[in-house]
């Protein structure tokens, strides 16, 4: 009886048609049978033409043009990244995370053996203040579309060795942004925006200009508190740039009232959220995600940031190694002139490459020369060394700053002060007091008898 009702189910839910295969007819009884094997097989889910989304891009980010650090030696004086051996370059299909209920006698539909997968957020859940695993898996509101499975195959296949190198390199900076966030009362998923902003990497650079593991623009950064000049650029700071960028979360959450708009507006600014908002008499980011009043970029933003979401708490699901990774530590030294981390290296013997590493918010390589008590971030357990021998290092000049100047374009004139064309409506009158001279000498000078002159004709202004 119960082998009937759910081949009906079957053919009533053609999406999770593949779940009846897996079930032999012991396991639909009752009787012990053993598991089916586990099998490599690609995904079965495929998505069709009418769901397929748009080729996805990835944000392009350079180092800024004043590193002299190439990108190889700036990964290298990062901790180590251990790489997967045989790292699956399959992405587990929705219906492959769904997992079998108990059958029980009271078994009515075929759906009733099947749990959600772990990725959607069950809203209903909480609506019947029913506890579940999958409700609390996550912090921010989290939905597996075709949107968002289009971004997970993206990271988990297209770019699959570096967005490896971005969990890594946000596992080393982890602590330090979870107790950040605790502080501001944000969610602890929050971190992961940073992973599509630049893969916490301090010396992201955009073509916007935006800098930092948070790409903050300047204006913006200088409006929540961090330096950004010729010798100092604290978007580059991971502790600084993340308190910033908690506080700028926090106000766009009082804002908009939930986290995909705040996080819309993260990526195209508050204003332009805010019309769309207005001109589409819209609540939510899909309604607005709709319409053409955002642009593509933060359509796909927050999607992308629901993808890498996925992904990195679910890591061992889709393949990715968890490896211990040294956390970011520090101790800070009071600097009070300006020192080259070279001369530091010389006297201390600490790493010229740890230096930079630890201190990426310095342009130049050196304390700035006017800040009288610069707390300079030196490895943990040297700072007493560092103290000590402080005073042995010689004080750094700064090459002069080259002050851009700008060049005033002064606009010719359209003839030479010797000719003059004549334009339509031109009179000698004009021209003559036009050039400060007497229509007399205008006349003479051209060979002049009458008063009239032919548009298009040169005239003579000065011998």
């Amino acid at each position: 009886m119960h082998a009937r009702f759910l081949v009906a189910g079957v053919r009533a839910l053609p999406l999770l048609s593949f779940c009846l295969v897996s079930l032999s007819w012991p396991a639909l009884t009752g009787a012990e049978s053993p598991p089916p094997p586990q099998t490599d097989a690609p995904a079965t889910a495929e998505m069709t033409s009418t769901d397929v989304p748009s080729p996805i891009q990835e944000p392009d980010y350079s180092l800024d043009e004043d590193d002299h650090a190439t990108a190889a030696e700036l990964e290298a004086a990062e901790p180590p990244a251990p790489v997967a051996s045989e790292p699956s370059t399959e992405v587990p299909p929705a219906e492959a995370l769904l997992q079998l209920k108990p059958l029980t006698g009271t078994t009515a539909r075929f759906t009733d053996l099947l749990t959600p997968p772990a990725e959607v957020v069950q809203e209903e859940a909480s609506a019947q203040d029913q506890e579940s695993d999958e409700a609390t898996a996550y912090n921010v509101p989290i939905v597996l579309d075709p949107s968002v499975q289009g971004h997970i195959r993206f990271f988990n296949v297209s770019i699959r060795n570096r967005f490896e190198q971005w969990l890594i390199r946000l596992s080393h900076y982890r602590p330090l942004v979870d107790s950040i966030f605790s502080e501001f009362q944000l969610p602890s998923d929050l971190i992961y925006l940073s992973l599509v902003e630049s893969g916490f990497n301090p010396h992201a650079y955009s073509r916007a200009r935006a800098a930092g593991p948070w790409q903050f623009m300047k204006g913006t950064a200088k409006v929540y508190g961090l330096r950004v000049d010729s010798y100092v650029d604290e978007r580059r700071d991971p502790v600084k740039s993340t308190v910033a960028a908690a506080r700028y979360l926090r106000d766009l959450y009082d804002l908009f009232g939930t986290w995909p708009l705040a996080m819309a507006a993260y990526n195209a600014g508050e204003g332009k959220v805010m019309r769309a908002l207005h001109t589409a008499q819209a609540e939510s980011f899909s309604d607005i995600a709709k319409t053409r009043l955002i642009r593509r970029e933060t359509k796909e933003y927050v999607p992308r940031f629901m993808a890498a979401t996925i992904i990195a708490k679910n890591p061992d699901r889709y393949g990715f190694p968890q490896n211990d990774v040294q956390p970011h530590q520090f101790e800070e030294v009071v600097v009070k002139r300006p020192i080259h981390f070279k001369a530091i290296a010389n006297v201390t013997g600490i790493s010229y490459q740890e230096l930079k590493v630890l201190n990426p918010e310095l342009r130049r390589d050196a304390t700035p020369p006017d800040d009288a008590e610069y707390h300079l971030k030196v490895p943990v357990g040297t700072r007493e060394k560092v103290e000590q021998l402080l005073d042995r290092a010689p004080t750094h000049k700064f090459a002069p700053l080259q002050v851009p100047v700008r060049v005033r374009h002064v606009k010719p004139e359209p003839e030479s002060s010797h000719w003059y064309r004549v334009r339509v409506g031109d009179s000698l009158e004009r021209i003559a007091k036009r050039f400060n001279i007497s229509v007399k000498t205008l006349k003479s000078n051209n060979n002049l008898t009458g008063p009239t002159i032919k548009a298009g004709s040169r005239l003579v202004i000065a011998n």
